[in-house]
Parts: C-alpha cells; structure tokens; sequence
C-alpha cells in the first residue's frame, strides 16, 4: 500500500528554495511513499467564514481540502517571512482547519521542513506552523524537523535533491512521516 504525502509549499516565488527542496521530496519520495506536489495555493482567497459555507466554497480551497482529505499525511515546507509563518501558508491551514474538529487536518500526520536565508534555516516560522497545525487539528510530529541555514549560498548553483546531506535528511523526514501516516488510526 502506498502512503500518500501532500506538499504544501509557503513560497510562491518561482524560483523558490523552499519549492525546490518540495520537488525534491517528490524526487526522493522512498518505496511506498508518494508525496504529491499541490499547485494553486495562491489562488485560495483568504479564509472568511462568510465564503466558507456547503455547497459555494471558492474552488481552489475546495481542491485544497479535497487533496488533504485524500492524503495520509502532509509535509509543509516553509520559508520565514519576518520572523514567522508565510500567510499563504497559515490561509491553507485556516481553509483545512473548518469545519472546526473534523477538518481535513484533523488527526493526519504533519511534518515541517524548510529552508530559509538566515542562520538558523526558518525555525521561527517552522515553530509557528507546527503550533499552527496543532490547534487546527493535526497530528505534528514534533521530532521530525529540517531547517536547513542559508538557502541563498547552499543552494545558489545546487539543486536541494542534487546536495547529498539535505537529500538524506529529507529522505529520513518522508520516511519517518510514511512511518506515522501509515499506522493505524487510533479507535
């Protein structure tokens, strides 16, 4: 059985690091994981309970919800923008957060990674997301981390999936998050 892995990426720049080290993920996915890619986060509208009503929620959070409630677990990568999560990133949470404990986060194995220019590789905005993605109802797993320090040196001329240490790294991360989503659920 394959274990399905949504990426959800926190950069909407085309060239990324942080989508990079996502499409390495799909690159490196070991046997048995499958980590899929989603596009469209920039089209979501922000979360407003007035749009988020059955039957007439926006298309592209319906496709967002519909991808998560597919996968096993999720995998979020991001940057740190000012000290802290990307809002594209946390409007993705709010979308798959409602409804409010029964969301399509609600008890799925999450892991955050990501890279960023600084020296300590994004750990604000990672610390962020996890807290994030808790009170909306994932399961995060807290042990299973990558924040990998300056993004615009490391990867200026290298692809993350052609570095060999963050290619292991964040094999180990998909391997360990396949680990978690394809336990069973808890009765």
């Amino acid at each position: 059985m394959s274990v399905r892995i949504l990426a959800l990426v926190g950069s909407l720049r085309a060239g990324s690091h942080n989508r990079q080290l996502a499409e390495a993920a799909v690159k490196l996915a070991p046997e048995g994981a499958e980590v899929d890619l989603f596009e469209g986060l920039a089209e979501i509208p922000f979360y407003n309970e007035d749009i988020d009503v059955e039957g007439s929620v926006p298309a592209a959070a319906a496709r967002l919800r519909d991808a998560a409630n597919a996968a096993d677990g999720l995998i979020l990568f991001t940057p740190e923008y000012n000290g802290t999560i990307p809002a594209v990133l946390k409007n993705a949470i709010d979308w798959l957060s409602r409804p409010f404990g029964a969301g399509a986060l609600s008890g799925k194995p999450v892991a955050v990674v990501g890279t960023a220019f600084g020296q300590y590789g994004g750990v604000w905005a990672h610390d962020e997301t996890r807290k994030s993605v808790g009170v909306a109802g994932g399961k995060v797993l807290e042990d299973v981390k990558l924040s990998i320090p300056g993004s615009m040196t490391r990867f200026a001329e290298t692809h993350p999936a052609d570095d060999a240490e963050v290619a292991e790294q964040l094999t180990e991360v998909i391997a360990r998050l396949h680990g978690h989503a394809s336990e069973p659920a808890a009765a």
